[in-house]
């Protein structure tokens, strides 16, 4: 006879024995962020795009020219990280910057033809990389994952210190 499942309850008890780390949502956030990071390089090593550069790209390629601070809250970045990774990302040929002609102060970021032919490149890559990610759960887990990720960080979206505008 088969035994039974363990509970939810059972499985949290046995990984608090494991390391009381092991339930930490910080904690197993920040693993899971390091491990996704590892993987993401590993698929993309050749494309020499980090995963915040690619986020960045890839919101331009969806949302077309807009200021830097709106891709600072597009991608839920600070603004002088955003200013610092543009730079790098106008040197290789990727991006454009402009300063906006209704708000001198603002400077508009696009894709350039280059940029946007690596963003469909890197695409697969990165696709696997996230599968990767979560290939352990089965798919109904990965759902469920998934679903609770976009509800924790459209929960918190309003939060001072890392905004993120959603549509």
């Amino acid at each position: 006879m088969a035994k039974p499942a363990p509970s939810i309850q059972q499985e949290l008890r046995a990984a608090r024995r494991r390391s009381p780390l092991l339930l930490r949502a910080g904690f197993l956030i920040r693993r899971l962020h390091q491990l996704h990071s590892a993987l993401f390089l590993e698929e993309t090593r050749q494309f020499g795009i980090t995963p915040v550069q690619y986020s960045l790209m890839t919101t331009l390629a969806t949302r077309g020219e807009i200021d830097q601070n709106g891709v600072a809250l597009e991608i839920g970045l600070e603004r002088t990280s955003v200013a610092e990774v543009i730079p790098r990302l106008v040197e290789r040929g990727l991006l454009d910057r402009r300063r906006s002609p209704q708000d001198r102060r603002a400077k508009l970021v696009k894709l350039t033809r280059q940029g946007a032919s690596l963003v469909r490149q890197m695409s697969p890559a990165v696709a696997r990389a996230h599968r990767r990610t979560i290939e352990q759960l089965d798919p109904a887990e990965r759902d469920a994952f998934l679903l609770t990720l976009v509800r924790l960080v459209e929960s918190t979206a309003e939060i001072e210190s890392a905004p993120l505008r959603l549509r």
